[in-house]
């Protein structure tokens, strides 16, 4: 089963502010795309695979607040593909109260969080006693612990090795770390080597062709390759293209003495198991 496990929706400028978007484009440049989110597009894009994550997304601090009411209506309309994922902010004083609603009523299934785009640090107790209740609620949490185009954020608290203690206190929590915690990759990788219930995502990494492959080569030598889900981060990226860009991984060692990732491994990779690992 194909489970892209981390697609984002949201209508700009109504849940993304001008500084996110200017960021954006400051970043890519003559190569930025418009990031606004059509549904139809979306669904239309997840056709390849059996399964897919739709991501709520709340970060006041970058200006980012997509309604868990919105990913929950959307996913409702397809609810034999969707899995709908809600977002809270550790800044609201009532974040534990939100995430608790989001899944008693809204019945969505596991948690976004981006200490990055919120500003508060994963090991801050405003952010453990989310993951605190998540764990009690028995859902899994996809995590952007890595880093960002935006402006006005701290690296000093995205680094993945902060989860650490985390994945010690939360032992039922099971963590994914999105973008395998780029560019702290090997960081994400033995955190997710040590700890049974952390996992790592590829989404948004095949466009740095060359990041990517020696990513993979590092999840094969720490032997891990079976514990990274796949990803796309749509609107950023696409399903399709992911697939296809794993499927070409290898030529660009064809001719050297450079390790190659097993096909097999490719294509299990693909075809993971994500929900049994993640419990859905």
């Amino acid at each position: 089963m194909i489970v892209d496990v981390h697609t984002h929706v949201w209508e700009c400028p109504c849940h993304i502010g001008e500084h996110f978007i200017a960021d954006a484009k400051a970043v890519a440049g003559e190569a930025y795309q418009d990031i606004s989110v059509d549904l139809d597009r979306h669904w239309e894009a997840m056709q390849p695979v059996d399964k897919a994550v739709v991501l709520g997304f709340r970060a006041r601090h970058v200006g980012v607040l997509v309604p868990n009411e919105y990913v929950a209506e959307y996913v409702g309309r397809h609810p034999e593909k969707l899995i709908g994922f809600c977002s809270v902010d550790p800044q609201d004083p009532d974040a534990v109260e939100q995430l608790d609603d989001s899944v008693q009523r809204l019945k969505l299934r596991g948690l976004k969080m981006g200490p990055i785009y919120q500003n508060v640090s994963p090991q801050d107790t405003r952010f453990r006693r989310i993951l605190r209740r998540a764990e009690e609620l028995r859902i899994p949490l996809l995590i952007h612990q890595g880093t960002t185009f935006c402006a006005n954020v701290s690296l000093e608290i995205a680094d993945p090795v902060l989860l650490q203690p985390l994945a010690l206190e939360f032992p039922r929590l099971r963590m994914v770390i999105a973008h395998m915690g780029h560019p702290w990759i090997n960081e994400a990788l033995v955190l997710v080597r040590k700890n049974r219930n952390v996992f790592a995502d590829i989404s948004a990494l095949y466009y740095r062709p060359w990041q990517f492959y020696n990513a993979m080569v590092a999840a094969m030598e720490y032997g891990v390759l079976d514990r990274l889900l796949f990803g796309s981060d749509y609107p950023f990226t696409t399903p399709a293209s992911t697939i296809e860009a794993l499927g070409r991984m290898n030529r660009m060692v064809d001719g050297t003495h450079l390790p190659r990732i097993p096909e097999a491994k490719i294509e299990a990779l693909i075809n993971r198991d994500t929900l049994d690992l993640l419990g859905l």
